[in-house]
C-alpha cells in the first residue's frame, strides 16, 4: 500500500487498511477521523445509472497537494490521506476517502472538513453522470461555495462548464 498524501485511482479503497496506515507508529494521534463519498443513485430528481469521473494526471494531484499543506498550516494536525477514484463508478461505490489524524478529535474533525469542502470547490476534476434523460455535466454547487466561504476562502465555481 502507498503512504502517499495523495493518490488518484479507478480501483477501490478499503477505509479499515487506509486509516491503520495513516496512524501506524505515530504514538502521538489521539484521533482519526475519515469521510467516505459515495456515488447517489439520484441527482437532481433523476436516477443515476453511473458517474463518469476524468482528471488532469499530475495537476489534480498537485491541487490536492496544496490543499493539504494549507490544512497543515490551519490545524493541529499529524497526517492526512485523500484518495480520488476516477473512471467509471456506479451508485453506491466509494468515491473519494479524506483521513486526517491529529492529537485531539477538534483538529481532525475540523481539518477533514476543511479539506473535504477545499476538494468539493477546488480540485480538478470533472464528474459526468448518466441519467434515463442522457449523459450531462455535473457542475459545482451554490453550496459548496458556501461552505468553502465558511473557512474564509472564495471560490466562483458554480456554474462553471465542464470542459
Amino acid at each position: 500500500m502507498s503512504t502517499a498524501r495523495v493518490r488518484i485511482q479507478q480501483a477501490d479503497f478499503d477505509l479499515g487498511a487506509e486509516v491503520a496506515a495513516l496512524r501506524a507508529q505515530d504514538a502521538g494521534v489521539g484521533a482519526v477521523v475519515s469521510f467516505v463519498g459515495t456515488v447517489r443513485d439520484r441527482s437532481e430528481g433523476s436516477d443515476v445509472s453511473v458517474m463518469e469521473l476524468e482528471h488532469y494526471p499530475g495537476m489534480t494531484e498537485k491541487a490536492i497537494e496544496i490543499m493539504i499543506d494549507a490544512a497543515l498550516a490551519r490545524f493541529d494536525i499529524r497526517a492526512t490521506r485523500v484518495i480520488h477514484r476516477v473512471g467509471v463508478l456506479a451508485p453506491c461505490e466509494q468515491i473519494v476517502l479524506v483521513a486526517v489524524t491529529s492529537a485531539h478529535r477538534g483538529a481532525a474533525f475540523q481539518a477533514c472538513e476543511f479539506l473535504m469542502d477545499y476538494l468539493k470547490t477546488q480540485a480538478p476534476f470533472w464528474k459526468k453522470e448518466t441519467t434515463p434523460e442522457g449523459a450531462r455535466w455535473v457542475d459545482a454547487r451554490v453550496s459548496d461555495d458556501a461552505a468553502l466561504a465558511r473557512w474564509g476562502l472564495a471560490s466562483n465555481n458554480a456554474g462553471a462548464l465542464a470542459p
